[in-house]
Order: structure tokens, then sequence, then C-alpha cells
């Protein structure tokens, strides 16, 4: 039976909740370590704007799970006493579910996505989660190169969302994407000059203490999420 990834993004809108959103960052962890079926997880805040950006947005936080089977994550999902304490503070609460396709590098010390088998699915869309720890002596020249490496995704029309995510604000980052096809991230991945530039740069400067890059195939969303709407109509 296929693991299954879940991204669950969460909108808080007034100030209450947006101190109680940033209290479950710590409060939270207790919940998870008690959840059936759950083989990973991790509580992350975004950056302003599309969130590549050091400054974090404190109305948007995520919430990332991986289960054992899809039965594991709805469980979770539509009866779990956490989840409902999360959809009855936040303005807006959305999940995607996903099967991993393949992920290389390390999450805290492992890679915790196994690659999915047999996975027949109506749409061709990818989605993709990169994190890194940014070793503190990198961090002036890391942010300093990200508008560059991040101007490809401007205006790309391959690119239906993305948004800047990660555990500690400017240290540990990470970003979730999701693209029209294997085609429109392989392109962006291989064939632009500023990301491709980005890459050589990490490795000739040894910006991470960690990094991990995963791709994902999506099967089902439940909420809806602003740049997430054509998502929401293709797989339901």
């Amino acid at each position: 039976m296929n693991q299954v990834t879940c991204l669950t993004l969460i909108k808080y809108s007034s100030l209450s909740t947006k101190i109680w959103g940033f209290g479950m960052m710590q409060f939270a962890h207790k919940h998870f370590t008690k959840v059936n079926g759950l083989e990973f997880y991790k509580l992350m805040g975004s950056g302003k704007g599309n969130g590549f950006n050091p400054w974090p947005d404190w109305s948007t936080y995520a919430v990332l799970t991986i289960w054992k089977n899809k039965a594991a994550a709805d469980a979770f999902i539509n009866e779990g006493d956490l989840f409902k304490k999360y959809t009855q503070k936040a303005e807006n609460v959305c999940n995607i579910y996903m099967y991993n396709t393949k992920a290389h590098g390390l999450w805290t010390g492992r890679n915790p996505f196994r690659a999915a088998t047999d996975i027949k699915l109506d749409t061709e869309l990818i989605c993709v989660i990169t994190r890194a720890t940014i070793k503190m002596s990198k961090l002036r020249k890391f942010w300093k190169y990200v508008p560059t490496s991040s101007k490809p995704l401007e205006n790309n029309t391959d690119l239906i969302y993305t948004k800047g995510i990660g555990e500690v604000p400017i240290i540990q980052m990470a970003t979730f994407s999701v693209w029209k096809n294997k085609e429109a991230i392989n392109a962006f991945a291989y064939k632009s000059h500023e990301h491709t530039k980005a890459v050589k740069m990490t490795r000739d400067l040894k910006w991470y203490n960690e990094e991990l890059f995963s791709r994902f195939r999506p099967f089902k969303m439940t909420g809806n999420w602003d740049g997430l709407e054509s998502i929401n109509l293709l797989l339901n």
C-alpha cells in the first residue's frame, strides 16, 4: 500500500488566531507524536508574499504529514481532534494529498519519503517540495541570490502555484510548488540559467548543512486556497 503525503495550508485572519497559530508551532508537537499511522511530520511557517522572503507571513502556516496509507491520512483530517482545532481557529484550511515519485537528500537526518508504485491518475500535475538548512556562515550570500534564482518563476505559465515555507525563518527553508506536468518542472530545473547557476553555486560554495528535493503526483484536494483553484477542479 502506498505511502501518502499531505501538505496542509492554514490561514489565520485575526490577531488572536495568528497568535494561536504561532503557538501551535511549539505546542502541536505533543499531539502529533500520538497520531496513528503518522510516519513523519513538520510544522512550518511561511515567508511574506510568495514566501521567498526572510520575513515571516504571520497569517500563513503549513503542516507536512507523511502517512502509512490514505486511510490514516483521512482519519486524521476527517476525524482527528487536533485537525478540528486547526479548522476551528483558521479562516481557511486546504489539504493536498500526494503520492511521492522520487526524493533524494535528507530531512533532519533521513529521507522520509517512499516512492509510490502503480500510480494511475487522470492529471499530469507535479508537486515539488524542496528544503534545506542553510549554514550560518552562508546566510548572507544565499539570501542575496534568492531574487535572481526566483526570477524564472515570474510569469512562468507552466507554474500553477508556489509558496516559500520553512521550519525556522531565514535558516531552515522549504518551497512547495505545483507544475502543469513533468516537462514543465524539468524545463525550469535543468534549462533555466538562473536556477542551474544557483544549483552550481550551492555545490561550489556549500551553502547547506542538509537538503532534500522531492516530487509528487497530487490526487486529492480538500478545502480552497487562493492560487490553487484550478488544482481543485482538476483533482475533484
